[in-house]
């Protein structure tokens, strides 16, 4: 099978395609091996939201819900159980990837109880669970960057874990997030853990970053006539991720405190640009894939959006790299009209977790339901 190229060419910018997405379908009818062999896909991510919608259409999970009910399992251990299962024969699929690749993809992610989010004691012991359970060496183990989710991604990256830190909005939580990962390391190597096997990718959030600066420009506009508020619409997600990936770039690009953990085999933990869906139908459907090109970054892209790059994405090469000033400058020109930055960033982790509970929460409904059901 052939390659999209404008996929290849995205890939050979130093991009890892991911999809976000996953259901028992796509593993059973052969479709996410055909994205491998196609669209240059090399990993998956999944969320409270994707298993929702995974497990509401069609009938693949009813043999195993009615197996799983006629055993008495309650709705969290029937959940778990479909969910582990999709999840590590993902790994299986990406086996060979993550093989071809010394490692660094072929990576599946599986998202702690969104519920823990506030608890660093429980998202731990779930962490490790999780790990036990799905028994991959390709698995990451998706952890919110919380006030409470930072300490526990260290803790669980110092046994050894390979972690997904979701739901990064600003920069100053990103260096706390990676912060935690050196530690997380420093403590893996007093424990004896091979480093070179401890993986993590530091998930950013693009479009809602737009979504919610966009918003408070449009009501700067209407309720100041400030015109000029408008022009700054669709700048602010990119920008931000620039200015990520400036940072990333200052911690492991010659970083001290990461040149000593290298010596034992330590690997980078690269940005990942997560909700790269574009909301707004006014703005280019490829926008925060072709504009987030970088080395050693992953884009996790909806189906939808990846079918947009591979008809019409045009890859130019490096779109990130020297380009922190211009993209501050975004930022201070947001904050001299007046737009709190802080207020954005604590609103959208806030709804961040709400919507992941919401989903969850819907998940274990239904759940609830089919198992009622077959009982």
């Amino acid at each position: 099978m052939t390659q999209n190229q404008n996929l290849a060419d995205l890939s050979a910018a130093g991009v890892s395609v991911w999809l976000d997405d996953l259901s028992r379908e796509r593993l059973q009818t052969g479709n996410l091996q055909s994205l491998i062999d196609t669209k240059s896909v090399v990993g998956v991510t999944t969320n409270p939201s994707i298993f929702q919608a995974a497990l509401s259409k069609g009938d693949a999970y009813d043999d195993q819900i009615a197996e799983l009910a006629e055993r008495g399992a309650d709705v969290d251990a029937t959940i778990r159980t479909v969910t582990t299962d999709d999840v590590r024969n993902a790994c299986d699929v990406f086996a060979k990837v993550y093989e071809q690749s010394d490692g660094v993809d072929g990576r599946v992610s599986i998202e702690v109880d969104p519920r823990l989010a506030h608890d660093t004691d429980k998202t731990i012991l779930q962490a490790i669970e999780l790990w036990k359970i799905v028994d991959r060496p390709n698995l990451l183990i998706k952890i919110p960057a919380t006030e409470a989710g930072v300490p526990a991604i260290a803790s669980v990256l110092a046994e050894g874990i390979s972690v997904n830190v979701t739901l990064i909005f600003s920069v100053e939580r990103y260096r706390l997030v990676m912060d935690a990962y050196l530690k997380g390391l420093e403590k893996a190597k007093e424990a004896g853990h091979d480093l070179s096997r401890i993986h993590s990718v530091a998930s950013f959030f693009v479009s809602r970053v737009d979504s919610e600066i966009d918003k408070r420009l449009e009501r700067l506009a209407s309720d100041a006539g400030n015109d000029s508020a408008l022009a700054l619409r669709g700048k602010a997600g990119v920008a931000n991720a620039r200015l990520a990936y400036a940072a990333y770039e200052e911690v492991f690009l010659g970083g001290e405190r990461f040149e000593k953990l290298k010596n034992d085999g330590a690997r980078v933990q690269r940005p990942l640009w997560a909700s790269t869906g574009v909301k707004n139908p006014d703005y280019s459907d490829t926008l925060y894939v072709t504009e987030l090109v970088a080395p050693n970054t992953v884009n996790t892209m909806p189906e939808k959006t990846m079918d947009a790059v591979a008809d019409h994405g045009v890859v130019t090469g490096d779109t990130v790299t020297g380009k922190g000033a211009e993209s501050q400058e975004i930022f201070d020109r947001l904050s001299a009209l007046g737009i709190d930055l802080t207020d954005v960033f604590i609103a959208l982790e806030e709804e961040g977790v709400e919507k992941f509970e919401k989903s969850w929460q819907e998940l274990l409904e239904a759940t609830q339901g089919q198992l009622d059901e077959k009982k």
